[in-house]
Order: C-alpha cells, then structure tokens, then sequence
C-alpha cells in the first residue's frame, strides 16, 4: 500500500497566514497540519508516502519533511501541482508512485481522532470510503444508504437534501483507480471530482463504506483552524500519534536548536 497526501492548493479561505506558507504547514495545536495525514498513514504502517504541494511551497515542505522520516525506513517524495484541478488529479500526478499497488489517499487540511489503521491493513481490492454525520451535507459529497446500511448513491453537495453521512478526505483504492481518474471529465466547475472516482466504484458494486464517530475536522478556515486546534488539546489527540512522529520532531527540534546555539556562539 502506497500513501498520497494532497496538500496542494492556493488555501484563500486562510489568507493573509497562507500568503507566504502552505495551509498544510500551519499549526494546529502543538504541529504543523500536515503532521495529521502523515500519522494515519504511517500508524497503518504506509513507508511510501507521496506529498503533492504547490510549487511555491515545495522548498518549505522539502525543509521540513525531506529526511527528517528517513532512519525510521519511511521515503517520502514529493510531486508539484501547478494548478490545482480537483482531488481525483492526485491519482493521476501519483501515477508512477502508486505503481502496481493500492492507495491511500487523504487531504492535507483532514484530521481524524479515530485511528483507521485496521481498515487500510486490511484492503485489498476495490474502494473503501469512510463517511461521518455532519450537520451540513450540502458542503460535502454525500453518500446514501438502504435499508441494509449499504451504500446506493453519492452525490457531490446536493442542493436537495439526500443524506446527513459526508464523504471524508481519506480514499482507499486499488490501482484501478488512476485509469478511472484519467477517464473522468471535468465538472463544471472544471475540476476532476473524486466524487466521480467513487460513484465509479460504487456502479461496480466494489466500494465500501465505513461509518465513523470521532471527530473529523477540516481545518480550512480561520475559524476552523482555530476550532481544530482546541479540539485537539482537549481531546488529547496528538497523545495517540506514533512515536516515530513524536521522535522525528523532537529531533528537527533539537537540530535547530543547535543550529541557533552555534550562529550565536
């Protein structure tokens, strides 16, 4: 199983904080944003990890991330998004990293206290989605279900009501799904929807679907931003990352500390 991150993307919502940074390098709490995606992937036990940033992001991103995973047996590269043109275009811009293998893909801006880690050891063909009761679904994809709690219809935010369970930012898909995101037409809003990649899966009777309880926070607004970070102290989140992150941060931490010492001496 190969791990793709999308951080890519222009963050105006956040402006003027992402004028000179990427969304995904803010703080929420006591790390930067991007250190949330990395934990569910590598608690899954995910070594290959892709991270799709911006192009002018992609030294800030390299500064921080490029060896600091790397004696821990963790690669992680990087790939530039020149314009952001919708979710399922990550699957396409990770072609040659995903390979012959399935994927996990999640967002940058996502952050989960439930641990998904059984789910992806266990994937093996197919999709699997995972979908959490909000109080606004006209905001998100939405998916249905039956009678059976199987899964019949999504829907990418409906004007009409269709169902309270939103799609969120972490797909696990086989390697399938680059050509069916190759194959997709761009909305009208001109982006390749990932909406479009599931309803794919779904046709073909191939997509799972978990439901989940915990919190899920999009941290893509001031607000929310701010909202996340007290959500996560209060929840103690951070408190069940892996220790491999813990270490690595303590370590570049440390680093720099020694760095500055030295320009100081």
């Amino acid at each position: 199983m190969k791990g793709v991150i999308l951080a890519g993307g222009t963050a105006t919502r956040l402006f003027p904080m992402t004028a000179t940074t990427s969304k995904q390098l803010l703080p929420v709490y006591d790390r930067q944003m991007i250190f949330y995606p990395l934990n569910t992937l590598i608690k899954a036990g995910i070594k290959d990890i892709l991270i799709i940033v911006a192009p002018e992001h992609s030294g800030q991103f390299l500064n921080l991330l490029g060896s600091l995973f790397k004696k821990y047996g963790i690669h992680i590269t990087f790939e530039v998004q020149s314009v952001p043109r919708g979710l399922a275009e990550a699957l396409t811009l990770g072609e040659n990293h995903i390979g012959y293998d399935n994927v996990a893909l999640i967002l940058g801006d996502n952050i989960f206290e439930d641990d998904f880690s059984k789910q992806i050891k266990e994937f093996r063909t197919g999709g699997h989605i995972f979908a959490k009761k909000v109080s606004d679904p006209e905001r998100f994809g939405v998916v249905k279900f039956n009678k059976n709690n199987r899964a019949v219809e999504i829907v990418e935010k409906p004007i009409d009501w269709i169902s309270d369970y939103a799609v969120t930012g972490l797909y696990l898909y086989d390697n399938n799904c680059v050509e069916i995101a190759k194959n997709i037409k761009p909305s009208d809003r001109g982006e390749v929807e990932i909406t479009e990649v599931n309803k794919t899966y779904l046709k073909k009777k191939k997509l799972e679907v978990t439901i989940f309880e915990g919190e899920w926070l999009d941290a893509g607004t001031p607000d929310s931003l701010l909202e996340a970070s007290r959500i996560v102290k209060e929840k103690k989140i951070t408190k069940n990352f892996h220790p491999i992150i813990d270490e690595a941060i303590k370590g570049f931490s440390e680093e720099l500390k020694a760095i500055s010492k030295k320009k100081l001496s």
